[in-house]
């Protein structure tokens, strides 16, 4: 059974998370915060990990830079509910930032649970788009 370890600290967000990943057959552990979310991460294994971008406390960029630092053959896919830049906007591209700094996805809010559920199961698949990390199949 995958474990998944979510951080998110909106706790309506959190809580259909977890709703859908268990009745998936994953095992998820839920984090309030980045500070939570690594004493998690240091207590036990993650096959994947869901981090929410912007956070009180410990910012999501901080947060993904650590966990990535920490953790770097664990997917994370990070989730941010502010737009992609584009062209017509000046605003910075949050999502391509999280990318940079070791993300292995990006999800923005609101997604659909079939959005969601493609992704964990790109990253547990192995190679593919960066998933690198954890491919265990040998290269002839």
């Amino acid at each position: 059974m995958p474990r998944i370890l979510v951080v998110d600290d909106d706790p309506m967000v959190g809580a259909t998370i977890e709703i859908l990943l268990q009745r998936q057959g994953f095992d998820v552990t839920m984090a309030d915060g980045g500070e939570t979310g690594l004493a998690a991460l240091e207590a036990q294994p993650f096959d994947v990990m869901l981090v929410d971008i912007f956070m009180p406390h410990m910012r999501g960029f901080e947060s993904i830079r650590i966990f990535h630092e920490r953790a770097p053959a664990i997917p994370l896919i990070a989730m941010s509910g502010y737009a992609f830049a584009s062209s017509a906007s000046p605003s910075p591209d949050f999502l391509r930032m999280a990318l940079e700094l070791g993300a292995t996805r990006c999800l923005r809010k609101p997604f659909t649970p079939e959005t969601l559920l493609t992704a964990i199961r790109e990253c547990l698949a192995g190679p593919g788009e960066s998933v690198g990390p954890k491919d265990k199949k040998e290269v002839p």
